[in-house]
């Protein structure tokens, strides 16, 4: 029986249960029924997943085929990403059968305007983030009514206290992994054989864009090589409302 009849949540795109209402009904839901529950309530086309087709991306991928592998897949692509990451997507797409990854870039116009010499994630990150990741992203999600992505609590930070299901705007946002912890991520990897990240070899744990991203130390954080030496630790679009 499916989460949604189990708690007798409306199955209506047109009354969607509160974000708090679904966060405490899949508090203790594994990332498939909360994928599930997504998928039932706003249905396929209205549905899209978040990918930046990282170090850890692949484990929500694989989840989210195994639920309906013809969910919508938004990849940011900022157009400063490392060619591995390019191609660790391609890679993922024919291994887990993605039948509608879609590709989204900056407006050309926001780029030649502001970042014309493409220095701008030196004198102001949070800028570059905001036109070559958070408006795109915004622009993307406008005909959907709920996204899925996968922040853990385990990754620290602001991430520490996610909810399963919380707000973004006039959307749900749904965290599959917010319980989910380190182990039970490796596991799906060696479960499924997924293929890892190129650059995890070499010591990336956490890979975005190409000047903003660094080797992790053994003894640091995960997401210690994002933005380093800056007090910022996040993109925006985790901390921006997306409608």
């Amino acid at each position: 029986m499916s989460t949604i009849a189990q708690h007798g949540l409306a199955a209506n795109a047109a009354i969607l249960p509160s974000a708090q209402t679904l966060d405490h009904t899949l508090r203790d839901a594994s990332p498939a029924q909360v994928i599930e529950t997504a998928l039932k309530l706003v249905g396929r086309e209205k549905l899209a997943l978040v990918s930046s087709f990282g170090t850890e991306s692949a484990a929500l991928l694989k989840v989210m085929a195994g639920v309906d592998p013809a969910i919508p897949v938004v990849f940011l692509d900022t157009e400063w990403l490392f060619e591995e990451t390019l191609a660790y997507r391609d890679t993922l797409i024919a291994a887990l059968g993605l039948r509608d990854v879609r590709s989204i870039k900056p407006q050309v116009e926001a780029l030649s305007r502001q970042d014309p010499d493409r220095e701008l994630w030196f004198s102001d990150p949070d800028a570059c983030c905001r036109i070559r990741k958070v408006e795109p992203l915004a622009r993307a999600l406008k005909p959907f009514s709920a996204w899925l992505n996968g922040r853990k609590r385990f990754q620290g930070g602001a991430r520490a206290e996610i909810p399963v299901v919380e707000e973004d705007g006039d959307k749900l946002k749904f965290n599959p992994f917010a319980n989910a912890s380190r182990e039970e991520i490796e596991a799906i990897y060696k479960l499924a054989k997924l293929p890892s990240h190129p650059l995890v070899a070499s010591g990336y744990l956490s890979v975005g864009c190409m000047p903003c991203s660094s080797r992790t130390a053994p003894d640091e954080d995960a997401r210690a090589g994002r933005w380093r030496g800056r007090p910022k630790t996040e993109c925006g679009i985790h901390t921006t409302k997306t409608s």
